[in-house]
């Protein structure tokens, strides 16, 4: 098998798309981000790369909260809109049509139409280079109830999950297998 050497590069994927609500208030704000993920299960946490130059950054790091709100592929246009203007200049909740859905551990409202809410604490912001790392604990969760399965999973058919890779959004695909699948007989 032939391979090309490329240089040092973000080629991870396919990376969840998620909104991340902000701030509190009249203040609040929303970011999309590509650079998140699944930090520690126990106790639960994410990450999140976000650049100091963006607004969020500071709202962030004032609030020490923040919500990751997963959207549906249906919502991509409100995805992709909350990613290319800045809270600075336009109030996103409005002009997407967001509902501020209260929170139960934090005062960062979510967005109501997103299927999964991840409400988070901030532990700690790691500077990295041109993102810095938020970390945050996960103190809630709530998941729209039409999402989940007949156990009280959430079921990613249901939620219509969306991934960002080289710049485009992707649906995900078939059920390939589960875990320890290899090892069953």
């Amino acid at each position: 098998m032939e391979k090309r050497i490329q240089k040092p590069s973000t080629v991870l994927y396919p990376l969840p798309v998620v909104l991340v609500s902000c701030g509190s208030g009249a203040g609040a704000n929303i970011i999309t981000l590509a650079w998140a993920g699944t930090l520690c299960s126990d106790p639960p946490t994410v990450g999140l790369g976000i650049r100091p130059s963006r607004h969020s950054y500071e709202l962030i790091e004032e609030e020490g909260a923040f919500v990751v709100n997963v959207p549906r592929a249906s919502q991509v246009g409100w995805v992709d809109y909350c990613g290319t203007v800045s809270g600075r200049d336009v109030n996103k909740w409005d002009a997407c049509g967001f509902t501020r859905h209260p929170a139960t551990e934090v005062d960062v409202p979510a967005i109501g139409e997103c299927p999964v809410n991840i409400e988070c604490s901030l532990s700690q912001v790691v500077p990295l280079g041109t993102h810095h790392l938020f970390i945050g604990e996960v103190l809630a969760v709530q998941t729209d109830v039409d999402t989940l399965d007949e156990r009280g999973r959430l079921d990613p058919a249901r939620a219509e999950p969306v991934a960002y890779v080289s710049g485009e959004y992707r649906g995900l695909g078939d059920l390939l297998g589960t875990f320890g699948c290899s090892t069953r007989d």
